[in-house]
């Protein structure tokens, strides 16, 4: 899988099991709306930097980011 879906699918599924919106993630994390909505569509292509920041927003590892729900 593309990798910047993979991230993509996996922050949204997160966001979503912590009952965030989009606008809220954005406010938690720094980056707009409009970004976020980009990568939870795949068409963004994040740093390291941002899935760190992401992550610590979101409460999770940055790992979580990344990872294949194959891996489980």
């Amino acid at each position: 899988m593309d990798m910047r879906k993979l991230v993509g699918r996996n922050v949204k599924r997160i966001r979503q099991e912590k009952g965030l919106t989009q606008e809220q993630l954005a406010d938690l994390s720094g980056f707009s709306q409009q970004y976020i909505s980009g990568l939870e569509q795949g068409r963004r292509n994040p740093t390291v930097v941002s899935l760190c920041e992401l992550a610590m927003a979101l409460g999770v590892s940055h790992m979580e980011l990344v990872r294949s729900v194959d891996d489980e």
